[in-house]
This record gives structure tokens, sequence and C-alpha cells, in this order.
């Protein structure tokens, strides 16, 4: 039997019905432009994700894939390859067999044959290579997270200091020589992405600069700097992200957009007079992991179902509410991301833009343009949008003309600045909404805040006290219950808690809830109506984590109010 001809990757991706032909013509002129792989310019059109382009290679060259977003390092296997040489080669070594002396490799290119011979030379006559494919974006953040960071900041304020060149940073950065001061920039700011920070402040004192990174919604002091390296430090941040150089005294905003182990991340800027000189933080926008699947925002199964229901409904009003900070865009730009198809125009009007996604059609407030929330609407109306996304609701034209589009038949999502999902109907009350119009136009409303995962390395299981079990709502039914506290160890910087979670409550509108709107009830009403229809509050998704041992107790408390419970 002989074997089946292989196919070009083109061909393969539409005979899958991955791509269609006029995507695959634009890909190939792309490619004739560039010179770049027909895959990776697949990626970055947005015509195609990575891990679909690695299966599909992965079945056409009959080769094993693997996918090292779930990656469990061997340490031997990372000692018998040089990072220098993984990065130049694009590869990562996954796993080393003592016995058989094979080392599996993923590789960008298993065909690379130049690569190939270069690590077996690396490694010597007595280890075989198994090459397995994985993505070349994976391959290089796995690189910069399992090899450890190596951009010498202290190198490089050594170098400011003394005049002596800093190889090892020029080498770690460019490989080619640029104004240590530049240098310094770059590696704060890569320094801050690779520590998986949202936030980096520049905070100018006397007599020094204080540098902290928000990690996981707390500030942490990572270094501070003589105050003679900052007024440098302010021009060089200026230039990156295009703000007047010359202006101090005026708050001035700008946007860096670099690109880090293959993938891009933004940098939103907001330089800010103080008595101390500018005070500059940058918000950073990580495009992979602002956008999350609908199922991987820690819903139960019954809000997620419920959920999927407030989307499936095709016109009127969803709201997102929760303090800045609590994750608000990143939730609605997974629900946009979940009813992103070709059969429906979406479009959003944000101040500013922060994640660019493929097929929606994405506008900034602009007020030099004079177009504001209110105007933007109006004019979005006109191109013949399905669904609408605005930014935020702030005021009564805002919220008229977000109304008006969910009364004519489109799907509007919003966010809204209150403290619970029934808190939104008296702000929108406040600013000007007649009850009546908020009746039957409203789908639901989301109310979420963040809190931090527990390390899994270091969580330490505890039996709640009488307290505990009180704001559990266990009242000591349940003594032989288990909950966990955070500890500390080298795997969270000695913090206990690494990442974030999501803990939400969900109100869906229904009939008996808009009547009690339509006719002026009161918040506790509207509350009682909304838990006989099965209505859960934060604190008990809260809980619910709690006890399922991704958060603790005190994390929760610091979030939500638990004070109902005591009475």
């Amino acid at each position: 039997m002989t074997e089946q001809p292989k196919l070009p990757l083109g061909r393969l991706l539409v005979e899958k019905g991955i791509i269609s032909d006029d995507q695959l013509r634009i890909a190939l002129l792309e490619q004739k432009r560039t010179g770049n792989q027909l895959g990776m310019l697949c990626i970055s059109l947005g015509f195609a994700t990575e891990a679909t382009i690695r299966e599909a290679l992965s079945e056409n060259l009959n080769q094993q894939s693997t996918d090292l977003a779930h990656l469990v390092v061997d340490a031997a296997a990372l000692a018998l390859v040089h990072k220098d040489a993984a990065k130049r080669y694009q590869v990562f070594p996954l796993e080393f067999d003592r016995e058989r002396r094979t080392l599996v490799l993923a590789m960008a290119d298993t065909h690379n044959i130049v690569a190939l011979d270069q690590i077996s030379a690396m490694l010597g006559k007595d280890i075989d290579v198994m090459p397995v494919l994985a993505g070349v974006s994976e391959i290089m953040h796995a690189i910069d997270q399992y090899y450890g960071f190596e951009l010498s900041i202290d190198g490089i304020l050594h170098e400011i200091e003394t005049g002596e060149v800093d190889y090892q940073s020029i080498q770690t950065i460019s490989g080619e020589y640029s104004h240590p001061l530049v240098r310094l920039m770059d590696a704060l700011l890569a320094d801050a992405v690779q520590h998986g920070a949202s936030d980096i402040h520049f905070e100018p004192e006397p007599l020094f600069l204080r540098i902290r990174y928000r990690i996981d919604g707390v500030l942490r002091q990572i270094r501070s700097l003589h105050k003679t390296y900052w007024p440098a430090m302010v021009v060089r941040l200026k230039v990156m992200s295009n703000m007047n150089i010359a202006e101090t005294r005026a708050p001035q905003d700008g946007r860096i957009s670099i690109t880090f182990s293959g993938r891009s991340v933004d940098f939103r800027v907001s330089a800010q007079p103080t008595a101390h000189g500018e005070n500059i933080v940058l918000r950073i926008l990580d495009r992979q992991k602002g956008i999350v699947p609908l199922d991987g925002l820690g819903l139960g199964e019954n809000d997620l179902t419920l959920l999927k229901l407030m989307l499936a409904r095709p016109e009127g009003i969803i709201l997102v509410t929760g303090p800045t900070g609590s994750g608000k865009t990143t939730t609605l730009y997974s629900i946009l991301n979940h009813i992103n198809t070709e059969s429906v125009n979406i479009m959003t009007l944000e101040d500013p833009v922060e994640y660019p996604m493929n097929m929606i059609r994405q506008t900034s407030v602009n007020e030099a343009a004079k177009m504001d929330f209110a105007s933007g609407i109006r004019s979005m109306m006109r191109q013949d949008p399905d669904i609408i996304l605005v930014g935020e609701i702030r005021d009564t034209e805002t919220a008229e003309m977000a109304f008006r589009a969910a009364m004519t038949g489109h799907q509007v999502y919003s966010t809204l600045h209150t403290n619970s999902a029934i808190g939104a109907i008296s702000r929108l009350l406040d600013i000007g909404i007649t009850p009546n119009i908020m009746a039957g136009n409203i789908i639901g409303v989301i109310a979420q805040r963040l809190v931090r995962r527990l390390c899994i390395h270091c969580k330490q299981p505890i039996r709640p006290d009488a307290l505990e079990q009180r704001l559990l709502g266990m009242n000591g039914e349940n003594p032989n219950i288990t909950i966990y506290r955070a500890v500390g160890c080298e795997h969270c910087n000695n913090h206990g808690y690494k990442g974030r979670l999501a803990i939400m409550e969900l109100l869906k509108m229904n009939a008996e809830i808009d009547e009690l709107v339509a006719h002026h009830a009161t918040a506790r009403e509207i509350k009682n109506m909304a838990l006989s229809s099965g209505f859960r509050p934060l604190v008990e998704d809260g809980i619910r984590h709690v006890l399922g041992g991704t958060t603790s107790l005190e994390e929760v408390s610091r979030v939500v109010d638990f004070t109902d419970r005591l009475a």
C-alpha cells in the first residue's frame, strides 16, 4: 500500500474547512510579500489558531504534536540544551529518557535539518533526538518561563553607574548595542510581563524612584532607584508611547506595543504631574490573557447554563457591574469571543480599545473628533449592527442611547459601576432611566469581583473554627469540613496565592422582577423575588470556591461583605 502524498498546508487547511479559498489567497499574497511561513501568517491574520495549525501540520506530516500550555518540565532535559540554542532554533527540550538516551524536543519546524544537526552535535553521539511539533509562540513562552528570566537589570544599572558595558543584557535583549537606558526600560517592561503583572507604577519620591507591579490585584514593590535615573526614564517612556516630551505640567496618555516571546503585548500609559515629578502608570494589555473561553471564567455549571441562556436572547441589554479592576472588560471580551461568528455584525465603542479582535468592528471614543459614547452609539446604529458593546454607561445620554438600541432589536452589552447586580437598577434610576424603559429591556446583570487563587503547591488544609463555620453558613452542621489557607513557597514568591479567578452573581430578569421594577419596588423586594427565582449572591459564589479549595475565606472576605451572616 503506497503512502498518501502530503498536501500543501494551505490546501490542507481549506479541505479541513479551517480557512476559506479567499483566506488562503490572502495568506499566499502576504507570504509572497513578506516571505513568512504560511501557518504563521494564518495565525497573525486571525484565520486560525496556533493549536489548529499545529494539529493540521501534525496530521499531514504524520508527526506527533504537543501542547506546551500544560507542561511538566524535566530539569534534566533543560540542562542538555542551552537557552541561547533553544531561542535560536525555536526548540524546547521536553523530556530526557536516561535508559534509552533519547531527548524529546519540541520544535516549530520538525524538518529543520540545521537545527537538528546542531542540537545533536551539542548533545553528543550517544543521545538521540525525538522531535515533536509545537507552536512558535508556545515554545518562546516556555523558554522564557522555564529557563529563568535573564534580562540583567542589575547589570544595566551597573553599566549606567560605571560605564562598563553589560554584554549579558545586550545579548539577551537585542543582540546589538543600544543605550543602557533604552535597555533598562525594555528590561523593566519585559520583567513585569514575565511576572504576570497587570500594571507598572513608576512613583517618584523626594530622593528615590519607587517601582511597583500590581500582581494578582495587589501592589508589590519591586525596585527602588536613585532619583537621578528618573528624568531620562520619563523621556524614554514618553518617546515610546508618543507623548509630548516637553509637556511636564499636564496629564498625558499614550500607548506602547512591544513583542515579547513571539506575542504582542500592549501598554496603556498614563502620566500624571505630582509634587516630586511625573508619576507614570502603565496598564499591561496582554492579548493572550485578555480573552478567556466562556467556560474558563470559573462559573458553576448552573450559572454557565444561565449565562448562555441570557446570551441567546436576541435583543435587550446585558450589564456587567463591579468596581474598577474587577475584570468586567475581560468578561465582556470573553462573551463577545463566544458569540463572534460570521453570521453576526458585532460593533464596539470603547475608551480605549484594549484587545483587538478579529471580525469585530472596534472604535475608540475620541474627544478630539467630538465622538463620545452617546454620539458613537447613534453613529453605529447606521452600520447595521446585530450586537453593540458600549464600554461604560456613565451618563443619561449614553444610557438612553444604549436602551434605545436595545429596544430597536439589538443586543447591547455594557459596564456599570455598582456594588451588586441588584444595585444596577437603582444606579440606572439615578442616571435617569425610567422604570418603564428598564422593565422588559434588561436581559440580565452580572456582578463580579476578582479573588486570588491559592497556590496549589503550598496551600494548607485546616478545619474551620466556629466563626468561620458561621461565615460559611455551616452552623456546626458539618464538623469534618476542610478549607484551605495561604502559606507561601518559592512557586508563588512566598505570597500563598498565584493567579486570580472571578466570583460572580447573575441576575436574570423575568416577568415578576420586571413588574417589581416597573412599580418602583425597593431593592429588598427585588432581591427577595430574585432569591425565590434561584438567584445566588456573590457571597455564595465566593463560598463555593472556598469549599472547593481554590481560594481562602480571608481572600473572599477581602472583596465581599460577610456581615449579614453574623446577624
